[in-house]
């Protein structure tokens, strides 16, 4: 049940992690298209590897390129089955706009469209969802289209972030930054600011600030097959997330199967109800932070995708592609699994988890497994020197920026 390619669109640590998986189930190279233009570089992670054959194509981001593209594809591989993965929300939303066309000639697995931006659009998510069986975190809207003064509701300090994240990622404006944790009005204004300068025109998202380091944050891959019936969730608590302004939010370190909080299974029990209860299909992501002043694992967001760590699953026993394959191509039926083996990831190098983590408990249960760490970069099987050096050099990276005095005084989001 390998007789197929996979097809993943896009660059960058998800896409590559991916592409390993299909190489760790077939032995085979993934295909991989990205976008390359004047001012935008081919990420690195994707580059210098042996693992799978990159096209890099201008104006990718534009749909009909997009699908111009995906024809010419089909075209040269049209007697084999293609399994089709996007690493992220804006090719994702391409291919759900497009299920008509593009049935029939690859295999793939996303919510519709409607779906799919209730999750991608942050605003329509809380709205949405407010009254479901998962919890929330308080939240109010700005409309930067609209709004000139805000009468704010949440007490400070607050989260703020784009409800628009396809929008957001395509623009370039001083100050940007992922999520920004702010302690008072004359920050929320000034970032708001930051925002219509730079020609945003949506939707900001305003919300309550959960207390806790990165230990309270948790992370949960669920799989929902053709038929929307969830398949397996994993539940892993984070101890160290990325701190560069574009990156907050990410994890670098998490444990799988792991949870110094209570309530995991009832968690987990909700995840699939939810997912299941909205008709939801393919892979899907939870943030969520542990507010130990109410006992609940609030969901901050749901990304319509696997997310950037995902990876871990895999070792858990749980390929990504595997899974897609079965349940696509070979109809294969599994029942649902709660993904519970201890499974340690870490993007850092050990100096950083020593330094950065401040629960103790957790770091020791870190270092406990650190011998049997998964890093999404580091296979053993894609070792050629160019890609050694560029894996030291991302070592070195994040040594250097956690070091920074920025990090140290962070307010946690």
């Amino acid at each position: 049940m390998k007789d197929f390619r996979a097809l993943i669109i896009g660059t960058d640590i998800n896409a590559y992690y991916l592409a390993r998986c299909y190489h760790e189930y077939t032995g085979k190279k993934a295909d991989m298209l990205g976008l390359i233009g004047k001012n935008i570089k081919p990420y690195s992670y994707t580059r210098y590897t042996k693992i799978l054959n990159m096209e890099y194509v201008e104006d990718f981001w534009q749909e009909e390129v997009f699908l111009k593209k995906l024809d010419e594809y089909y075209e040269k591989h049209k007697d084999e089955k293609i399994l089709l993965v996007s690493s992220n929300e804006t090719y994702g939303e391409f291919i759900a706009k497009n299920k008509e066309k593009l049935e029939g000639k690859f295999y793939f697995n996303y919510p519709n469209v409607e779906l799919q931006r209730t999750l991608v659009m942050k605003d329509l998510f809380y709205k949405t969802y407010a009254d479901s069986c998962i919890d929330l975190p308080r939240t109010q809207y700005f409309d930067c289209a609209k709004e000139e003064n805000i009468a704010l509701e949440v007490p400070f300090p607050v989260i703020v972030k784009p409800a628009n994240v396809i929008k957001f990622k395509h623009m370039t404006f001083e100050g940007k930054k992922k999520v920004y944790c702010l302690n008072s009005e004359e920050e929320l204004m000034q970032v708001i600011n930051y925002f219509k300068k730079g020609g945003y025109d949506d939707i900001l998202i305003i919300q309550e600030y959960i207390p806790g380091d990165d230990s309270n944050l948790f992370d949960a891959v669920i799989y929902c097959d053709k038929n929307s019936k969830a398949r397996l969730v994993s539940f892993a608590q984070i101890g160290l997330q990325e701190h560069a302004p574009s990156m907050i939010g990410n994890a670098t370190v998490l444990i799988n199967g792991y949870s110094q909080y209570p309530g995991v299974d009832e968690m987990i029990e909700k995840i699939k109800n939810f997912m299941e209860s909205i008709g939801y299909q393919g892979f899907a992501e939870f943030d969520m932070k542990y507010d130990y002043r109410t006992k609940q694992y609030k969901v901050m967001e749901i990304n319509a995708r696997q997310g950037r760590c995902s990876y871990y699953i895999t070792p858990c026993g749980y390929n990504l592609i595997e899974v897609l394959s079965k349940d696509l191509i070979y109809n294969v039926e599994t029942k649902f699994e709660k993904v519970d083996k201890e499974q340690l990831l870490s993007f850092v190098p050990k100096s950083v988890v020593k330094k950065q983590i401040t629960n103790q408990e957790y770091k020791k249960k870190v270092l406990e497994l650190w011998k049997n760490r998964v890093h999404p970069l580091v296979y053993k099987k894609d070792n050629g020197i160019m890609r050694k050096l560029l894996l030291m050099k991302i070592d070195n990276n994040y040594r250097k920026a956690y070091k920074q005095k920025s990090f140290k005084n962070k307010i946690y989001c």
